[in-house]
């Protein structure tokens, strides 16, 4: 080996790592990888992933699921199905999206019902809080997740001139 290629072999390796640092820092730069709030400051749907999992409760002889998938794909799927009787009495199909702006919204397609949309207002490692004041009923829906693990989802807003509010105790089923 000549000292040529033992040089050119030394400025090789320098060069290589140069760009092995700078891959990885832009690696770390994309959006799937920063931080969950984003550059807009805005919360992402992967901080609503607590969100996700199979939840259940049972009132009046009523049986309520509702299902959340996991963020992926710049969704979160959703859908609630009530059972009554051994008939399924109510659905609704659910939509968390966020769009080019950052919002997130929530859209709710309720049986026998035309889909509506909610935007997200408030959200923390345990809460989120979606509101459109235009539609009828609800104007907000929210979802807290408790610290014993229970689900507590809410609907409310005015109804016949009366706040009315309309509460879901979720337990997470056990799979």
């Amino acid at each position: 080996m000549t000292n040529d290629s033992a040089q050119n072999r030394s400025d090789i390796f320098p060069k290589l790592l140069a760009g092995i640092a700078v891959a990885a820092l832009l690696f770390l730069a994309t959006p799937a990888h920063s931080d969950p709030a984003g550059a807009s400051g805005k919360p992402s749907l992967q901080s609503l992933s607590w969100l996700a999992g199979d939840w259940a409760f049972v009132k009046n002889g009523r049986v309520i699921n509702e299902v959340w998938m996991a963020p992926d794909g710049g969704t979160m799927l959703g859908m609630s199905r009530t059972v009554a009787n051994g008939r399924t009495v109510e659905y609704e199909f659910l939509l968390l999206r966020q769009d080019a702006a950052g919002d997130i919204f929530y859209a709710a397609k309720p049986s026998r019902q035309a889909e509506t949309s909610f935007k997200l207002i408030r959200a923390t490692a345990t809460e989120a809080v979606f509101e459109n004041p235009q539609h009828d009923f609800p104007q907000r829906i929210s979802y807290t997740l408790k610290p014993d693990g229970t689900l507590l989802a809410a609907i409310e807003g005015q109804k016949d001139g009366k706040t009315r509010r309309v509460e879901f105790p979720y337990q997470r089923k056990k799979s």
